[in-house]
Formats: structure tokens, C-alpha cells, sequence
């Protein structure tokens, strides 16, 4: 039987035998109910009926009395309508217990009350006649007498009749209170019962079940959770829902057995992962900071051969290519002297060099008896497996690793020794990559020696040629004199005019000199910029590639020597435009442009351009500006912002703690008057740099505004520079038709004050804007305002990014350079970026690489090259149409004015002046490259 049928029927009984003994309960007490209704109701009301009928019987034989004896006509009369109404209840009473009466002795007991009450009335009827008529008491004596005689009677009747009707109330009082009595005692009995049968139902139902339970609970306590391999099983005895627990259990028994034995394999499987694991980031904890081939070939060997249970190893690398390559060993391990492996060996000698060959591992367990046996302390033994591996990078074999062991190889020390050599490549690669950046940064820091010092004979040149300058306009300025007093005097004498003749041909000529000497000049610095700006190219791209930590393989002690050797690279490029600078305000060839500009957003702008700096040296940059300066001003922009650049630049460097303030208001023309002329200007601004620095004494106050002057030589040694900025900044104020003035004080700080004028009209005193020097205009036009210098916008270069996913990947460049400083440097730097490069060194090799149909994406066309320059290639290569358009990037360190529109006029698509800022270049080829 199932154990829900075992409960169903358990229960049912419990339920059926509880529902009989309800059953009877009610019945017993409904008759209980019943015997009480009739006591109460029946019987109860009967006796009172019958004891009603006598008391009115007993009043009308009363008042029969009072009215024969003793009453007057009235009180007669009452009594007589007393007996009528009494005579109606009673008949009422009687009618009434005839109806209810349901015993037949009890009937006949009423119905002979009955007859005797009807009996009774007549002679009661008869007194009452004779007593309306008249009649005294001893006339109704006989009457009376016989009423009498019925009364008894009737009276007698009725007395039985109650009490026959208080005998059966009696009786089925006692039969109720019986009836109570066994029900009490049944009760008794049946709760006795059926606790019985209930506990016999649930000890026959917990019986039948706990030893199922029990045998299920037996098997589940005998289970060994720490080994779940093997767990016993439930015997399986019924059909009911117990017999598919025990099939379920035994269903998860045979599913844990399976679990626990893939766990089992699982866990192997990641201990042996782990192990390896563990291994392979020992190892490559091990290549860090090894710069040197033999001493990771040595420190891999002696790391590899024990986690691999190898009792001696050899370790090859690869050296030479073409003919010449081959593979010689770097290290070993537990090797006899030089009997320990092959010193080298060529591709495809013995098994080691076929393996090279086909880039395949080779595992030997056959090994002969006289094969090189391993050396111990206490003789030697043979080899039982040895095995044969190639370390490729890039589909190339770049080293080989031999291990032979006393035992066979594992396949985990084989999957061990997989995931080592995949990694290994890339480490011998990189420190080769090292070895040859070290290489090349020696050769740097050589070639950044010898510029430093062909800088420093240049700036002497500089010197002497602006001493010559001087000169030659002092006596260009005694010829004018002396001309107009040869004027003058022609007009006295012929002899005179002669001698002038004479010396205005003497002048022309010196005039002509100064003109060349000025040509030449310009010429020399033009030149200058480009011989001194091709070197620096290659110095900065190569400096800046080394020190970005994200790419560089150096360590940081050599990320920091590159960028120290990118920051002397940029000084030397400021040098350079300095001098220029200074150079173009000196022969009076600069290009000032009035314009208009908003003076109300310089505030922002000089906060933009130094709290970066004001924050790195922790001190306070003010900025105040008065209401009354006006929005808009009419100066040249550009010179403006360089003036106020190198104020507050110099401010900052020989400020130390304080501050660094800048007030601009509108000047009073008086006060600018005694510094410099004021005609021709709509208003006057004042701006105020004032820092807590070191201060100037009083007696070098004048000689800063000289060029390459600073206040002493200890100052230049301690904060650097080259003492052009100042001198820059009076001589662009000047053109501005402004002045700036010093006010300081030693160790007290200094005050720059700069005047400036608004010129809706422009400067007419400077003149009409004059070509500027070719060397002078080129580097102008590279020129940027302050604020717009820099790096092209991140934001612009992310859009850029985001659109062209690795726009350089895949893409094949041209490099036409005579330089190879500059080829190296733009080869690496764009092979980084995933191009391909071609070089050619004149415009004759670019054209030939172009006829060979080499698919060019670029070209990167230097100007000034030997044989065939830049703008002659370019114009035959834009004479073939199938190259109409080929995007050509035109790049030049000379940097002439009009070099630009040349270069575009001769096909260029786009230019670049030297020396290249990387990310300038990279905007370019990804513009075109996309486009």
C-alpha cells in the first residue's frame, strides 16, 4: 500500500469513526431535548391548565355561595355575571387540554371532568335561576346539597388529572435524567474507543513508514562526503512515494559519482594549468629589466632546465642573415666544459638545424646507447628523452632550445615548455630593440655634443655680424650727411660738386655693400636655420618616440635621459626663433598688422596659458582689470601676446614663492608721454607684471633690454635661458608704437610696466608693411598667438580617431630625403603607426620606385636634396596623371618665405616645415590618408 493511501485511510478512519460518534452525540442529545420539551412545554402547562380550571370552579362555587346567603340584589347580580365568565374560561381550559392531550387515560380522566362539569353546570344553572327568581337559602337547600355532591366530585376529577399529569412529568424526568446519564456514559466509552482506534491507526501508520525512513536515513549517514567517488545505495522495497525518494537518492548518488569524478578531472586540469601558469610568471618576472641577449639566455636556461626535470640543456641564438645566419650557443646547462652541445650550427644541419628549418619541436625517446651522457659527481648516464624546440617571432626563428632529460617528458612539462617559448620570442626581440636604442641614444647624445657646439660658433657669427651690421649703418648715416653738405656746396663751386660726385659714388657703393651684406646676412641665417633645424628633426622625433612611456622599451632612468635631450632640443629650437626674431626687428623687415582685437577676454586667456604653472610652483597669479579699459583695441595681436608671454614666463621663472599679478587699466597720456611719443593713438592701456622674485639692481636695469643679457652670470647659470626675451619684447613694443619700463628693486621683486597704443589707423611711422626676411617670414608664419601653441586639439584628434580606426595600418609611405638622420627617425616613427616605408634619397630614386608600380599611399618630399630637388620632382611626378592624386607632403628646414605657395605651386597637396613635431605630421598623413 502507498504511503498517501496509507494516510488517506488512516486519516479516513479517524475522520468516520469521530463522525459516528458525532452522529450518536446529537441524536442522544435531541432526545435529551425532546423529554425536556415535553416536561416543560406538555406536561408543565397541562397541570397548570388543570390547576386554573379548579381555581375557577372553586371561585364560582364561592360566589354561587355569596350570592345564595348573603348577597344583595347588586353584589348578586355581580357574582352571577362572575360565575358566566368563569363558566366560559373554563370551557375554554377544557377545549384547550382536549386538543393537547395526548395520553389516552389522561382523555378519559378529562372527558369524565367533563361529563361531571356538565352535570355540575345544570345544577349550578338551576340555583342560579331560583336565586334570579327569588327563592331564599332554605328553598335552594336540596340544590345545594346536590352541587355540593358534584363539586366533590368534579373537584375529585380534576385532582386526579393533575395528578396523573405530575406523575408522568415525573416519569419522563426520570427518563430524561436516565437518558443523561447513559449518554455520559457513552461518551466516556466512545472517546475511550476512539483514542484507541486513532493511536492504533497512527502507530500502524508511523510503523509502516519510519522503517522505509529509517532505511533511507541508514544509507544517508553511511555516505563519506570527503569521497564522494563511491556512495551506497537505498534498497528500494515499495512502489509508493518513499520507493521514489530511495530512486531519486540513488539518482543523485549515480549524479554526484559522475560530478565528483569531472570535479576530480577538472581540478587536475587547473592544477596542471596552474603550475604552468605559475611557471611561465616566474619566467616573465625574470626577463625584467634584462637589457642583454647572453644574460637571458643564461638566466633562461638555468630557470627553464629544473621546472622541466632536464638534467643538462643548451640554448642558440640566432646571429646573421642571408648566408651568414646562424645559430650559436649563448648559455647551457650542466654541461661538461665544451663537450656540452654544439657550438653552432647553419639551417638545416642535424636534427637541431632541421627543426630550425621547419619551425617545429621534436621529441626523441629512442635515444642510442652511446649518445652524450649527463656527467653527475659520481659518473655519467644516459639520457632517457630528449627534446628540440625552435623560439619563432613573427614566423621567423630567432633562437633554439635543447633539453634532455633522465626521465620521459611529460605532456604537461611539453604544454610548459609551449606557452615559455611563445613568449620568448617577443623577449629576445625586445631586448635586441634594446640593446640597439642604447646603441642609437649614444650616437644621440654625440651628435647633441657636436650641435651644441656648432650652436655655440653660430652664436658667436651672430655677434660679430651684428657688430658689423652696427657699423656698416653708422657710416651708411655719415654718407647721408655728408651727402647733403656736398649739396649744399655743389651750388658754390664745380671743384665741389666734383668731390661729391666722387663721394656719391662712393656712397652707392658702400650702400651696395650694406645691401649685400645685408642679403648675405639674411642668406646666413636662412642657411643657419636650416643646417642647425635638419639635425635637431631627427633628435626630436627619435627623443620623443623614446620617452613616451607607453610605447618606449627603456627603462625610466633612459626615458628620463630622452627627455632630457627632447627639452634641450626645444631650447634650442626657442634659440633659434629668438635669434630670429631679433635678427628681422634689427634689419627692420618684420610685418606688424593693426588689427582689431578684444582685450575683454584677455583675462581668460593669460589664466588658460600660466595657472598651470602658477600651480606647479605654488604661488598666487592675479589678474585685475579696470572698468574703464575698453573691449576693443587696435594693435597687432600676435606681438601683443608674445610681449605679455615673455613678461609673465620671465615672472615666473625668477619667481619662487609670492606671487605673480597682472593689472591692466587705461594709461594717462601724460604719464606715457615722458616714456614716448603719443600722437596718433584713439587711447592708452597700462599693463602692470609684477612678481616677488629675485629683483634687479638698479645699475642692470638697463642692461637686461640688451640682447643675450640676463642680470649676472650667476642668474643664468641658476634659472637658464639666453637673454633674448626682454630684448624682444622692447623691440616688438617699439613697433607697436609702445615702450615697457622696469621698476624694481634687488630681492624685492620687479614691476614691468608695458604701454601700448590702440591704432584704428595703424603705425604710419613704421611705414608700409615691408617683405619680411626670408629666414624671418617663414618662421613668422609658423608662428602661434598665445594660447593657440601646442598640440592640435585632443578633442579634434579623438573625433579623428574614432572615425579612422588605425588609418596608418596597412599603408605605404614614400620618404624622399637626402638625410639619413631624418629617414631613420620618420622610418621608426612611422613603422610604429604600422606603415609600411620605401626611401629614396633624390628625386631620381623617387621616381624610379614610382615607375616600378610600388603601391604608394604617401610622399614625404624633402625640398633641398642634391641632383633633383623637391619641387623638380614633384612637378614630373604631377606631369604623369595616373599620380594627379597622390597626396605629397612637402618638408623643408630652410624655411623661406614664399616656400609654401612654391611648394603647392610645384604639386605639393600639403607642407610641414622642419623640425617636425610628430603629432603635427601625423594629423597631416591622417587628414590625407582618409580623405
Amino acid at each position: 500500500m502507498g504511503f498517501k493511501k496509507k494516510q488517506m485511510l488512516g486519516f479516513g478512519l479517524i475522520l468516520l469513526f469521530l463522525a459516528i460518534l458525532l452522529s450518536f452525540m446529537m441524536f442522544t442529545l435531541n432526545n435529551l431535548k425532546s423529554s425536556m420539551t415535553e416536561i416543560v412545554e406538555n406536561r408543565y402547562e397541562k397541570v397548570q391548565a388543570s390547576m386554573e380550571i379548579r381555581q375557577l370552579f372553586s371561585r364560582s362555587d364561592r360566589e354561587i355561595l355569596f350570592a345564595a346567603n348573603d348577597a344583595n340584589k347588586e353584589e348578586r347580580a355581580e357574582s352571577l355575571e362572575i360565575i358566566n365568565e368563569n363558566h366560559s374560561l373554563i370551557e375554554s381550559k377544557i377545549a384547550g387540554l382536549s386538543g393537547s392531550l395526548n395520553k389516552a387515560k389522561a382523555k378519559q380522566l378529562l372527558k369524565e371532568f367533563e361529563t361531571q362539569y356538565a352535570s355540575y353546570s345544570i345544577t349550578e344553572a338551576e340555583i342560579i335561576q331560583k336565586i334570579k327568581s327569588g327563592n331564599s337559602s332554605d328553598n335552594l337547600s336540596s340544590l345545594m346539597e346536590d352541587q355540593r355532591e358534584k363539586r366533590t366530585k368534579v373537584i375529585s376529577t380534576m385532582d386526579e388529572f393533575k395528578d396523573y399529569q405530575e406523575g408522568v412529568m415525573k416519569d419522563t424526568l426520570s427518563n430524561s435524567k436516565q437518558t443523561y446519564e447513559d449518554m455520559i456514559g457513552f461518551i466516556i466509552f466512545a472517546v475511550i474507543l476512539s483514542i484507541l482506534v486513532i493511536s492504533v491507526t497512527v502507530v500502524w501508520m508511523i510503523r509502516s513508514t519510519s522503517k522505509d525512513f529509517q532505511s533511507i536515513t541508514k544509507v544517508i549517514k553511511n555516505i563519506d562526503f570527503k569521497n564522494l567517488s563511491v556512495i551506497p545505495r537505498v534498497p528500494v522495497r515499495t512502489t509508493d512515494e518513499i520507493g521514489d525518494i530511495a530512486k531519486s537518492f540513488n539518482e543523485m548518488a549515480d549524479s554526484l559519482e559522475i560530478y565528483n569524478q569531472k570535479e576530480k578531472d577538472f581540478t587536475e586540469k587547473i592544477s596542471e594549468q596552474n603550475w604552468i601558469q605559475t611557471r611561465v610568471a616566474d619566467i616573465a618576472t625574470m626577463y625584467q629589466r634584462i637589457v642583454d641577449v647572453e644574460v637571458l639566455a643564461d638566466r633562461f636556461i638555468t630557470r627553464l632546465a629544473p621546472m622541466m626535470g632536464a638534467s643538462i640543456g643548451a640554448f642558440y641564438v640566432k646571429r646573421g642573415e642571408g648566408v651568414d645566419m646562424r645559430f650559436v650557443k649563448l648559455a647551457s646547462f650542466a654541461g661538461d666544459g665544451e663537450d656540452s652541445g654544439r657550438r653552432e650550427f647553419r639551417l638545416g644541419e642535424g636534427l637541431i638545424g632541421q627543426c630550425a628549418l621547419e619551425k617545429k619541436s621534436k621529441i626523441i625517446e629512442d635515444i642510442p646507447e652511446d649518445f652524450q651522457l649527463v656527467t653527475t659527481g659520481l659518473g655519467e648516464v644516459n639520457p632517457k628523452s630528449i627534446v628540440i624546440a625552435p623560439v619563432v617571432f613573427e614566423d621567423e626563428v630567432v633562437a633554439m632550445v635543447e633539453l634532455a632529460s633522465l626521465e620521459a617528458f611529460t605532456k604537461l612539462q611539453k604544454t610548459f615548455l609551449n606557452q615559455v617559448l611563445d613568449t620568448l620570442g617577443i623577449t629576445i626581440n625586445n631586448v635586441e630593440g634594446r640593446m640597439e636604442i642604447e646603441r642609437l641614444l649614444k650616437e644621440s647624445q654625440a651628435q647633441t655634443e657636436e650641435l651644441q657646439a656648432q650652436s655655440e660658433e653660430l652664436q658667436s657669427q651672430s655677434e660679430e655680424m651684428q657688430a658689423q651690421s652696427e657699423e656698416l649703418q653708422t657710416q651708411a648715416e655719415e654718407l647721408r650727411m655728408i651727402n647733403e653738405q656736398l649739396e649744399e656746396r655743389n651750388r658754390e663751386t664745380e671743384e665741389k660738386s666734383k668731390e661729391l660726385q666722387v663721394a656719391k659714388l662712393n656712397l652707392e657703393k658702400q650702400a651696395e655693400e650694406l645691401k649685400l651684406s645685408s642679403k648675405y646676412k639674411s642668406e646666413f641665417m636662412a642657411n643657419m636655420s636650416h643646417e642647425l633645424r635638419t639635425p635637431l628633426n631627427s633628435i626630436l622625433i627619435l627623443s620623443e618616440m623614446l620617452s613616451d612611456p607607453n610605447d618606449s622599451k627603456l627603462n625610466e632612468e633612459q626615458q628620463e635621459f630622452a627627455r632630457v635631450i627632447n627639452s634641450s632640443g626645444q631650447d634650442l629650437l626657442t634659440l633659434i626663433n629668438d635669434i630670429l626674431d631679433l635678427s628681422k626687428v634689427e634689419v627692420g623687415k618684420l610685418e606688424v598688422v593693426f588689427d582689431e582685437m578684444n582685450l575683454s577676454e584677455l583675462p581668460d586667456l593669460l589664466h588658460r596659458n600660466f595657472d598651470h604653472v602658477a600651480k606647479k610652483k605654488n604661488i598666487d597669479f592675479i589678474i585685475e582689470k579696470s572698468k574703464n579699459v575698453p573691449d576693443i583695441f587696435f594693435t597687432d595681436e600676435q606681438r601683443f601676446q608674445q610681449i605679455l608671454k615673455n613678461l609673465l614666463s620671465n615672472a615666473f621663472k625668477f619667481t619662487e614663492k609670492g606671487s605673480v599679478s597682472v593689472q591692466i587699466k587705461k594709461a594717462d597720456e601724460e604719464n606715457v608721454a615722458q616714456w614716448i611719443q603719443t600722437k596718433g593713438a584713439s587711447n592708452w592701456v597700462e599693463i602692470k607684471v609684477t612678481d616677488t622674485g629675485i629683483g634687479i639692481s638698479k645699475e642692470k636695469q638697463k642692461l637686461i633690454f640688451e640682447a643675450f643679457q640676463q642680470g649676472d652670470g650667476a642668474t643664468m647659470r641658476k634659472y637658464g635661458g639666453t637673454g633674448l626675451g626682454l630684448s624682444i619684447c622692447r623691440e616688438f613694443a617699439k613697433l607697436l608704437g609702445g615702450w615697457v619700463i622696469v621698476d624694481s628693486e634687488e630681492g624685492q621683486g620687479s614691476t614691468f610696466t608695458f604701454f601700448i597704443p590702440s591704432m584704428p589707423e595703424g603705425f604710419k611711422n613704421v611705414g608700409e608693411a615691408i617683405a619680411a626676411s626670408p629666414e624671418v617670414a617663414a618662421a613668422n608664419h609658423d608662428a602661434a598667438p598665445l594660447g593657440d601653441r601646442g598640440e592640435p586639439d585632443a578633442g579634434m584628434m579623438d573625433e579623428e580617431d574614432r572615425d579612422n580606426v588605425k588609418p596608418f595600418c596597412n599603408k605605404t609611405v614614400l620618404v624622399v630625403d637626402d638625410d639619413h638622420r631624418n629617414i631613420f627617425a620618420l622610418k621608426n616613427a612611422l613603422k610604429h603607426e604600422g606603415m609600411e616605408i620605401l626611401t629614396a634619397e633624390n628625386g631620381f630614386e623617387c621616381l624610379e620606385l614610382l615607375e616600378k608600380g610600388n603601391n604608394i599611399d604617401v610622399i614625404l618630399m624633402d625640398i633641398m636634396m642634391p641632383g633633383m630637388d623637391g619641387y623638380e620632382t614633384m612637378t614630373r611626378i604631377r606631369e604623369q596623371s595616373k599620380f594627379e592624386d597622390l597626396p605629397i607632403i612637402a618638408l623643408t628646414a630652410k624655411a623661406m618665405k614664399g616656400d609654401r605657395e612654391k611648394c603647392l605651386k610645384a604639386g605639393a597637396s600639403d607642407y610641414v616645415s622642419k623640425p617636425l613635431k610628430l603629432d603635427q605630421l601625423l594629423s597631416v598623413l591622417r587628414v590625407w590618408l582618409t580623405n
